[in-house]
């Protein structure tokens, strides 16, 4: 077999995501290399915040990879069994990278309070140029990925891996200047502290962002009365009911929703003005259940 059959065309709509960036194994390429410079002069200049900064760029690495086969496959056609494709692993693999995110966050924490107890030496000198090298390596980066990066959640979990890192690698510039001007050794831990929490912050706002997802809550952006307003007010509707709307992926919205309609003859007009009004909320997937009187199934 050649696996299952997909549906056919007249059957389908709408509902691939966007394509993957075209420079994202561009991006990968570069992360890639200095994550290998910043491993090794972390190493050599005994800098947790340089490892810190590493570790970021890792994770970095992964969901960079992760991104680019995830919306490569996102983009599969529908079949029988996967009525919505793959779509949704774009919202899996953001989660994913958001839980790598928080256990990296936790981890740098975790080792700066012991590096706060005992500080070794830091080699100030090479962390400043190693931490050079990260800070230009991820502004290319995320300056590649910015366009886009607010269309889907895929992207823009990669996107913030990447300006989070960018900031890192700051972190540790600054604390190799502290160093080698001061000779202040508790700079280190205590900058891979604020590294974690900036992590932390955008690991969290995007777990939680893709948990919304996966459980079907209404967007943020569209309030659920709002669509009801809009429903409710249109010619010949008498009530709505049973109303949901939730997102497929990024940028796939979907509504469903009763609308008691009494005249038939109403139902065909009453469906355009429906699709006309959820399109102007950015909404491209409706389905309605005409009735003449309220019904639950």
């Amino acid at each position: 077999m050649t696996g299952a059959p997909s549906l056919p065309a007249e059957v389908q709509c709408a509902h691939r995501p966007a394509a993957a960036p075209p420079r994202l194994p561009l991006v990968f390429g570069v992360s890639l290399a200095a994550l290998g410079i910043e491993i090794a002069g972390g190493l050599m200049a005994h800098s947790l915040a340089l490892l810190a900064d590493a570790g970021h760029m890792l994770v970095d690495v992964g969901a960079l990879a992760l991104a680019w086969f995830v919306a490569r496959l996102a983009r599969r056609p529908a079949t029988p069994e996967r009525t919505f494709g793959l779509l949704r692993l774009e919202i899996l693999a953001a989660l994913v990278n958001g839980a790598l995110l928080i256990a990296i966050a936790v981890g740098i924490a975790v080792e700066a309070y012991h590096r706060l107890r005992a500080p070794p030496a830091v080699q100030a000198q090479l962390l400043l140029a190693v931490a050079g090298i990260g800070l230009v390596a991820n502004v290319t980066g995320a300056a590649m990925l910015h366009q886009g990066h607010e269309d889907s959640l895929n992207q823009r979990a990669v996107y913030l891996h990447l300006l989070s890192d960018a900031l890192g690698s700051l972190g540790a510039m600054v604390a190799g200047a502290v160093i080698l001007i001061f000779g202040w050794q508790l700079a280190d831990p205590l900058i891979s502290v604020v590294i974690a929490a900036l992590i932390l912050r955008s690991a969290w706002g995007l777990s939680r962002e893709s948990v919304d997802v996966l459980l079907e809550a209404a967007p943020a952006h569209i309030p659920l009365s709002d669509v009801h307003q809009r429903l409710a007010s249109l010619p010949g509707v008498a009530s709505v009911h049973d109303l949901h709307v939730w997102t497929l992926t990024s940028g796939v919205v979907a509504m469903s929703g009763h609308l008691v309609v009494q005249n038939p003859a109403d139902h065909q007009r009453t469906l355009e003005a429906v699709q006309a009004q959820m399109r102007a909320l950015g909404i491209h997937h409706v389905t309605v259940q005409m009735e003449a009187a309220p019904t639950c199934a």
